[in-house]
């Protein structure tokens, strides 16, 4: 009988302990879901009633001003997500290939050079050579002044990535790879057929940045690509609509001129919108392996 309480007593614990975890996680996730929908609500509000009232999670006058202002050209909206999806497709398949193969020979034993190439790898996080040398390089030396690849190769590689991926891949067994050469198989073989399909967390994890990193890119496109491009990445359009906006509405302040129905506050919240769509969708589908390489990464070493 005594026993039988014990247990009874346990899986009550348990069950409470379990009801306040959930609810604490899920009180939290409510909190990290708050901010979303407030930029949501906001994107549909009227100047006038953000002006008036702030911002709200409901708007109090409805509009979707802000969102006819953003699609006001489907043609460059459209160019603007292609160049987008292309760059970040491409740039994260082309940069998990190269991440892993380089994280993947860093941890070999029998690679003599690897502990010297970490060693540089790991000292371009301290220190760089600046703005001015790398934009002689990509337009003087390689010449890719109004050309996507100005844009795709600088986020092929990260010093951070590749140390995650090496850490990554030093938790596996090395017996592996010594039983596969006995067999007779390359080191290419080995990388494709037995480390990739047992890096699927890893790559998952390094993909989402990577894919992040050529979806959030604005920076490069607007040293590299001029204006002249009628296609330019997503980021950096929606960036030329708020400008412009801000610039027609300090303009007509200095003129004296009212604009009290630009949408200026809401169509930050509608871009801020169309521009974390996509990557927001994309999450979950990618979240489980997402934890998983976080952790295993954050505990080798």
């Amino acid at each position: 009988m005594e026993n039988t309480s014990r247990s009874i007593r346990n899986q009550t614990t348990e069950k409470a302990v379990r009801v306040i975890s959930y609810g604490f996680i899920g009180l939290f996730s409510l909190c990290c879901l708050l901010p979303f929908l407030l930029v949501l609500g906001t994107s549909f509000s009227t100047e006038n009633a953000i002006q008036r009232y702030g911002f709200s999670f409901w708007p109090r006058e409805m509009t979707t001003f802000a969102y006819r202002i953003v699609f006001e050209n489907p043609d460059y909206i459209v160019g603007a997500y292609i160049v987008t999806f292309a760059l970040t497709i491409v740039g994260t398949a082309v940069g998990l290939f190269i991440v892993a193969m380089t994280g993947y020979v860093l941890q070999r034993p029998d690679y003599q050079y690897r502990n010297k190439i970490s060693f540089l790898i790991y000292f371009t996080t301290l220190f760089s050579g600046g703005l001015v040398p790398f934009y002689l390089l990509m337009t003087q030396y390689l010449d890719l002044k109004d050309n996507y690849l100005a844009v795709l190769l600088p986020g092929l590689l990260s010093p951070f990535l590749i140390i995650m991926m090496k850490s990554f891949v030093a938790s596996m067994p090395h017996a592996i790879t010594e039983s596969a050469k006995i067999d007779g198989a390359g080191d290419f073989t080995i990388f494709m057929r037995l480390i990739l399909p047992m890096t699927t967390p890893a790559l998952a994890t390094i993909g989402l940045f990577i894919a992040l990193g050529y979806w959030n890119e604005w920076y490069n496109s607007m040293l590299f690509l001029s204006p002249d491009i009628k296609s330019r990445p997503l980021q950096l359009y929606l960036y030329n609509v708020i400008t412009s906006a801000e610039a027609i509405k300090t303009s007509a302040a200095a003129s004296n001129v009212p604009l009290r129905d630009t949408p200026l506050e809401s169509m930050k919240m509608a871009i801020a919108i169309v521009a974390t769509g996509p990557i927001i969708l994309l999450f979950p589908f990618i979240q489980r392996f997402f934890i998983k390489g976080i952790t295993v990464g954050a505990v080798k070493g």
